[in-house]
This record gives structure tokens, sequence and C-alpha cells, in this order.
């Protein structure tokens, strides 16, 4: 069954990855998207929600899309941005070589574990 509490949570929790992630107080977010000084607290504390447009506001803010705020695939949507725009001008052989590369550092990470 659909549970209105665990996405809410869920989005309360992204802000504050993300709002960290820039490196920014949530008063001076607030602030600067034109709301009062304890807005994002409000919703990072579960008091509130934004509206639609407040939310896309919010990704504006963040330099975000909606889709990057929802997928928790993307934990650094602007690092992975920046990542993608250097990998889009490498050669078919240059990714392969770079895939193979990622794919044996992080098969090497999870036997740390």
């Amino acid at each position: 069954m659909f549970q209105y509490d665990e996405y809410d949570q869920r989005f309360r929790e992204r802000l504050a990855q993300l709002r960290t992630q820039k490196k920014v107080s949530a008063r001076e977010m607030s602030l600067s998207l034109g709301q009062n000084a304890g807005y994002i607290n409000s919703i990072e504390n579960g008091k509130s929600l934004p509206g639609m447009e407040s939310f896309f506001n919010i990704c504006d803010y963040l330099e975000i899309t909606p889709e990057d705020y929802f997928s928790s695939g993307r934990k650094y949507p602007k690092l992975l941005e920046r990542i993608e725009k250097y990998l889009s001008l490498l050669d078919q052989k240059s990714l392969e070589d770079f895939a193979d590369i990622l794919e044996r550092t992080i098969g090497s990470k999870k036997t740390w574990r």
C-alpha cells in the first residue's frame, strides 16, 4: 500500500542531503529562495512540504532537475553531470577502457567491505 509518510521522509532526507552537498545552511537556502528563515528547516523536520512551484525553485537553487531530486541512484547529481560532460568527449574505445577501470576499481572495493 502507498505510504505517504515514507515518501515524505525520503523527500526530506534528500533535501537535507542535497543542501549539505551544496554546503549551504537551511537558513541561507530559505532566504535565497525568498522564503522565511525557517522554511527549509520546516520541510526537513517534517512540518511542511513545498508546493510544486516551490519544489521547482528548490531544484533550480540546487542546480539539479526534478528527476535528479527523486533519483536515489544519483547521490551526487552535480558531480555526475560534470563527469558526464567529459565522458561525452571520449570515443568508444576510450569509454570502454574507462568502464573497465571503473569495474575493476568498484569490484575491488566490494571485497574491502
